[in-house]
């Protein structure tokens, strides 16, 4: 039997994050990956002969610099941001520009205060909740003096700012994002692009209750040095994905891809070992599993180990996908009229209005996809050429909404889904559907099998109120310790969530080494 200071199962941006810090704290550590190459969802992938796919992730705005700098990774963080580009079926964009709309084009001079006043205050209100999200959860009824220091600090400087704001954080922080938006904008551009912020890869619409808690959790990344900013990802060597990897290596973490790890062992409580698909245990005093809490609890660990009540409550995540992923290969640089050839290396928003979104999002409530999806779209070969031939180009959509559990199912759901937005893009970018040289699309279930992601949900469970924080992924592992002595988490199914932000990983290799075992 091969022993080992640490297990990692799962080879994604957070595993890598949990295995190198420990790595570089001494002890031995192996990363168990059942896929051929790293990276998980963040990984990019030929879809097509030269045609390469940035993974699901096709934008970056959650990267923490923090994590960057904890495993020495220099990326790129001078490159400025991304705009955005509102679309607009008549040609008459919105363009959002620098960190979240620092300046606007195409909106008028008082649209554009209006919305430098909203972006302030949103980018104010989510960084009292972003100091929550880059520490371990307070334990319920174990409250320590760190807990209660940082509650005070986050009240000190809410209170700084005068009780009407402090009025105002309490009276948006479970709002709609519909409302907010209403209260501060008239151009339904903005409005739109606000409502698809907030409710992407989250199964709510703009004037579901809380959904403005999905565009705070968006702000409180940083990337290119500006919180709010966003950069369209890149490809093979230069991918997030390449970066962790390399930073494990570097730092002498011994990593199995193509094993999938079948079976946890544990006995009397604890956590001790893992039995590989080849047959061979390993062992070691902990155990990281930074794959899907279900497919930890549900499928790697014994139901008498854990107990009835734990397994109940991880097997009722709300964990149901509702994206799908859109990957073209053109023959050459597609036409979006009214968008200039620099705004088209950046994110075009198809969500004209909050009614577009609201209504898009409606059938899914009811297992059917959109008939008139709002989208996300990036040229990623604009900004990384090696993912294209010459003269060729890649598109990359993310595509709501799309149920997971489709009424009709997927297999007759798929190509129907496929044709409406093809027939979507067709409307904003006219003659695209005769330069598409191949096409790889991704539901949810598709999400499911490809990524060992239990109902196909990206953020390993939905990002509401009751999935956050100390319940997160359940309240009996939100601070990444689980009901198994040795076994932790460290997934985007952990505190404080999805996204490439490598948080997750940071604070369960942290609260690993604060116990000072393996």
């Amino acid at each position: 039997m091969t022993s080992f200071d640490a297990i990692v199962i799962g080879g994604g941006h957070n595993g890598l994050t949990a295995a190198t810090l420990l790595a570089r704290s001494g002890r031995k550590v192996v990363v168990i990956e059942a896929d051929d190459a790293l990276g998980g969802a963040a990984r990019s992938f030929e879809f097509h002969a030269g045609f390469v796919s940035p993974g699901l992730a096709h934008v970056i705005n959650r990267l923490d610099p923090d994590v960057l700098s904890a495993l020495a990774i220099e990326h790129a963080t001078a490159r400025t941001a991304a705009p955005t580009v509102a679309l607009s079926l008549s040609g008459a964009h919105a363009v959002l520009r620098g960190a979240y709309g620092e300046t606007i084009d195409g909106v008028s001079r008082d649209e554009a205060a209006r919305f430098r006043e909203l972006r302030s205050k949103l980018l104010f209100q989510a960084g009292i909740f972003k100091r929550f999200l880059k520490r371990r959860p307070p334990e319920v009824g174990e409250i320590a003096f760190t807990d209660l220091k940082s509650f005070a600090t986050a009240g000190l400087h809410l209170l700084s700012k005068g009780r009407e704001e402090g009025r105002d954080f309490l009276r948006m922080l479970l709002m709609n994002v519909a409302d907010v938006a209403d209260e501060y904008l008239t151009d339904d551009r903005l409005k739109g692009v606000a409502a698809f912020d907030a409710t992407l890869g989250i199964h709510l619409g703009p004037r579901s209750p809380t959904s403005l808690l999905g565009l705070y959790y968006r702000l409180t990344g940083e990337v290119a040095g500006a919180t709010g900013a966003q950069v369209v990802a890149k490809g093979n060597g230069h991918s997030i994905a390449a970066l962790f990897d390399a930073a494990a290596t570097k730092a002498g973490v011994s990593i199995r891809t193509g094993t999938r790890v079948e079976k946890i062992i544990a006995d009397r409580g604890r956590a001790s070992a893992v039995v590989l698909s080849t047959g061979e245990t390993l062992e070691a005093a902990a155990i990281i599993s930074a794959i899907h809490p279900q497919a930890t609890f549900m499928a790697l660990t014994d139901a008498a180990e854990i107990g009835t009540g734990f397994r109940r409550a991880v097997g009722n995540i709300r964990t149901k996908g509702n994206v799908a992923k859109l990957d073209l290969a053109l023959d050459g640089i597609p036409d979006f009229p009214g968008v200039a050839r620099d705004d088209l290396a950046g994110r075009l928003v198809i969500a004209r209005s909050i009614d577009h979104v609201e209504q898009a999002f409606n059938p899914a409530k009811y297992g059917q996809f959109s008939t008139d999806p709002v989208m996300e779209i990036t040229l990623p070969s604009l900004t990384d050429p090696t993912l294209a031939p010459d003269g060729a180009c890649t598109l990359s959509a993310l595509v709501e909404f799309a149920p997971y559990a489709l009424a009709d199912g997927w297999e007759k759901g798929k190509p129907a889904f496929l044709k409406i937005v093809l027939e979507t893009l067709e409307r904003y970018c006219p003659g695209i559907g005769a330069s598409i040289v191949a096409t790889h699309f991704l539901t949810p279930a598709d999400m499911e099998e490809r990524y060992n992601l239990p109902g196909g949900h990206w953020h390993h469970g939905e990002l509401q109120a009751d999935q956050l924080l100390i319940n997160r992924p359940v309240s009996a592992a939100s601070g990444y310790t689980t009901p198994l002595e040795g076994l932790y988490l460290a997934s985007a199914g952990s505190h404080p969530g999805g996204g490439i932000s490598g948080l997750p990983g940071l604070l369960a290799a942290r609260q690993i080494l604060s116990e000072k075992r393996a």
